[in-house]
């Protein structure tokens, strides 16, 4: 795999419980089974892919201040976080590399709080609404992102 094209995915809080929580939100498909499909996808296009879950603002900040320098892209579902925290935009941007947001369901279409993204301002692209489909197409954007 080429080093050139390292991509870090991170999944914010309560993505663990994919295929339990609410699926008639989220769906049935589970975080391995979205992390098992975008691995896949990731190696066809030859680049190198790595997953990182947590519940805690704070590991998820740690995580994305280790991938300096190591990463050319990130995949992020902030989920809860995209919301409320500048803390995580702040660390999505201290990554400098290109950040493509997805959201399993569409927020514009739930609770007018999820109406808005503190993240979106700082992504190269943003996929929602689609389910896990939204995963597999924000890292196909992130990748064209990556070879213009």
């Amino acid at each position: 795999m080429s080093a050139s094209r390292r991509i870090l995915v991170v999944h914010g809080p309560n993505l663990n419980l994919l295929g339990q929580r609410e699926p008639e939100v989220y769906g049935r498909t589970t975080l391995a089974e979205i992390d098992a499909e975008l691995t896949h996808l990731a190696e066809q296009a030859g680049a190198a892919l790595e997953s990182f879950q947590s519940n805690h603002e704070g590991a998820l900040i740690d995580r994305l201040q280790a991938a300096r320098g190591a990463v050319q892209g990130v995949l992020v579902n902030p989920a809860g976080l995209t919301h409320t925290s500048v803390a995580l935009r702040d660390a999505l941007v201290a990554v400098e590399a290109p950040v493509v947001e997805v959201h399993l369901s569409n927020p514009w279409a739930r609770e007018p709080f999820r109406r808005r993204s503190l993240i979106s301002g700082i992504a190269a692209g943003v996929v929602s609404g689609f389910g896990a489909t939204s995963y597999r197409l924000g890292l196909l954007g992130l990748l064209a992102a990556l070879e213009a």
